[in-house]
């Protein structure tokens, strides 16, 4: 059978699903019932309350603000307000997506000049960072890395998400070096702030430094 742990995990989502296509259901048949008035032009009214949902998500989440510091709430798209059943989601992805980018930043810099031991990292190997994946999927560790990570996802990061919509944890906390965290709440907050910041950032560059490393066929700085 299955491990009780997995099991549990399983049993957690299909609630949660189950919980949420019941939702969706509810809205669909209200959209159908109330079809006509679909095709009315947005009301001031109806503008207003997104508007007003949005700014709600921002005050109860960090992190709507830009460099300077000044006010930057920025939802193109409405998803606060068209899904707020995931937000806890949303900041858990956003979080998770800018600490990877910001080691692989770090990562893409460093290899240009450091490299592992061994014949297989070695600059006649891989003479260019972003020739690394390809080579390495043809002879090296890639698909151990993938498997790695696809089961710590699974035993750690499946069970926190649990946890973040069960209340018992806020999105993205690990407890990974509570130690050194401020703290008083305004110096916490600053921290989660910068690493927002910094996490978006880096998401940016990491799209950069690929793209700019395919066209001009150089390292580090790029050009």
């Amino acid at each position: 059978g299955l491990h009780p742990l997995l099991h549990g995990l399983l049993l957690a989502a299909a609630d949660k699903i189950n919980n949420t296509v019941k939702m969706k259901s509810a809205a669909v048949l209200a959209a159908v019932l109330g079809s006509a008035a679909a095709f009315a032009p947005a009301s001031q009214s109806s503008i207003r309350s997104t508007s007003v949902a949005t700014n709600a998500v921002w005050d109860d989440m960090i992190g709507g603000v830009d460099f300077r510091g000044n006010e930057f709430k920025y939802d193109p798209l409405n998803l606060a307000d068209s899904y707020p059943l995931f937000l806890p989601w949303f900041r858990e992805a956003e979080l998770r997506h800018g600490r990877t980018a910001m080691l692989a930043v770090v990562g893409f810099i460093a290899t240009d000049f450091i490299r592992l031991p061994g014949d297989m990292y070695s600059f006649e190997a891989i003479p260019k960072t972003i020739d690394a994946h390809d080579t390495l999927l043809k002879t090296g560790p890639m698909y151990q890395l993938l498997f790695w990570i696809g089961l710590i996802d699974l035993c750690v990061t499946a069970p926190a998400i649990v946890a973040t919509y069960d209340g018992e944890r806020e999105a993205g906390d690990f407890a990974f070096g509570t130690k050194y965290a401020p703290k008083d709440d305004a110096g916490m907050k600053k921290k989660k702030v910068a690493e927002l910041l910094n996490g978006r950032l880096a998401m940016i560059a990491v799209g950069g430094i690929a793209t700019q490393s395919i066209i001009t066929g150089h390292g580090f700085p790029y050009v």
